[in-house]
């Protein structure tokens, strides 16, 4: 009895002791998973005001270019093919020709018509010429015939002339007179159809020179140019085709100038302003590549909107769908030259938002033009220039 009254106590001693540790140890785990959660919270909330609320990103973003559509301006039979898909053309390249048999022959027959028109006008100079000469030879007879009248109307008062050859001289007075309106009548007729412009701005030399041009331009639409530089793409004209003004024959696409569409939840805008900086990230490249571009724009619809059949939202049943908006980003060229995009490309577009003072609209004022291309403006010139050396050519030498 007494060992085992002895044995009991220390037993006992080592439960109590055992029981005593493991609150502490409750303790330092939960303390544990509460520092660690609190942590988490910590980086939490220090990503959230350091990064994550000071921006905006999509991955529903594409890459947007100008899509430069070919067409004919006159009709015409293709008779050559100077550009294929995917290949790079220059600004005035010519990309197709049509047949230009008639359109030859009219510019030709407009040529003549030019000369033919100075010609005239030449013309009509040396006729109005002409009559102011007459106009003078005209007045030297009435001088004449006057001074005839004069000198025989002493001699009637003295009797020394007879009545009749004095009437006879106030009858050659009035045919005089009568001759000098009728050429002065004459000149002024001459004289309207020259006066006012020189040779080449006279009106119907500037009718023949207008149908020159006309007949000149419509003789180089025959041949079809590049209005921008890019690259070909959809060419759908084959040899032979009788196309027609308006018909699209290719596209031409610029690779120079292009930009993000970026499609963002309507609740994602309410900080992104025109101006604020955006990185995007194409699939085509991955992350090693970044462009750094500019808000320009924010859609002024939803796509639903602007959609073929726009949703009935105030009919049937109805549920709620999130909508987005597409917000333009302009993108660096220099950028884009390193490391080309295509049109249609997907992205990831991220918006610095930290500055959200900025506009949401476009400013009205005058901005400008988005593209144009001078090729039809030289063609113009081309044809301008063409008609004055017809003109120059039919105008009268030079004197010495």
């Amino acid at each position: 009895m007494s060992a085992t009254d002895s044995s009991t106590p220390s037993v006992d001693a080592n439960d109590s002791g055992m029981a005593a540790k493991q609150p502490a140890k409750r303790r330092r785990a939960l303390l544990i998973v509460g520092g660690v959660f609190v942590l988490a919270g910590l980086i939490w909330f220090l990503l959230w005001t350091l990064v994550f609320s000071t921006r905006e990103e999509t991955d529903n973003a594409y890459v947007g270019g100008n899509q430069v559509a070919i067409s004919a301006q006159v009709p015409g039979t293709v008779v050559a093919i100077l550009a294929d898909d995917t290949q790079h053309v220059e600004a005035g390249q010519v990309l197709v020709k049509l047949d230009d048999t008639d359109a030859r022959v009219r510019l030709e027959q407009a040529r003549s018509a030019l000369a033919q028109a100075v010609r005239g006008v030449r013309q009509q100079t040396s006729s109005a010429a002409g009559a102011d000469a007459q106009v003078t030879a005209s007045r030297i007879a009435l001088n004449l015939a006057e001074a005839d009248l004069k000198r025989h109307l002493p001699l009637l008062a003295a009797h020394a002339e007879s009545p009749e050859i004095v009437q006879h001289l106030r009858d050659a007075v009035a045919r005089a007179r009568a001759a000098v309106a009728s050429a002065q009548a004459q000149a002024s007729a001459a004289h309207a159809a020259i006066e006012g412009a020189d040779i080449a701005h006279n009106p119907a030399v500037m009718l023949a020179r207008a149908n020159f041009s006309a007949a000149w331009i419509a003789a180089q639409r025959n041949a079809i140019y590049a209005p921008v530089s890019g690259y070909v793409a959809q060419r759908s004209v084959q040899l032979g085709n009788s196309v027609q003004p308006g018909q699209q024959l290719m596209t031409v696409i610029p690779l120079h100038n292009l930009w993000i569409d970026a499609n963002f939840k309507e609740g994602q805008l309410r900080h992104i302003r025109i101006g604020q900086p955006a990185t995007v990230v194409s699939d085509l490249y991955g992350s090693d590549v970044r462009y750094h571009g500019t808000v320009v724009g924010i859609g002024a619809g939803t796509g639903s909107v602007f959609s073929l059949l726009p949703a009935q939202n105030a009919t049937g049943n109805w549920i709620k769908v999130v909508q987005r908006v597409t917000v333009r980003i302009a993108l660096d060229d220099k950028e884009l030259d390193r490391h080309p995009l295509r049109v249609g490309l997907s992205a990831d577009a991220t918006i610095d938002i930290r500055h959200d003072q900025g506009s949401v609209l476009s400013p009205t004022a005058q901005h400008p033009a988005v593209a144009q291309t001078d090729v039809y403006a030289q063609m113009a010139s081309k044809a301008d220039a063409e008609a004055m050396r017809i003109i120059r050519a039919n105008l009268p030498p030079a004197g010495p």
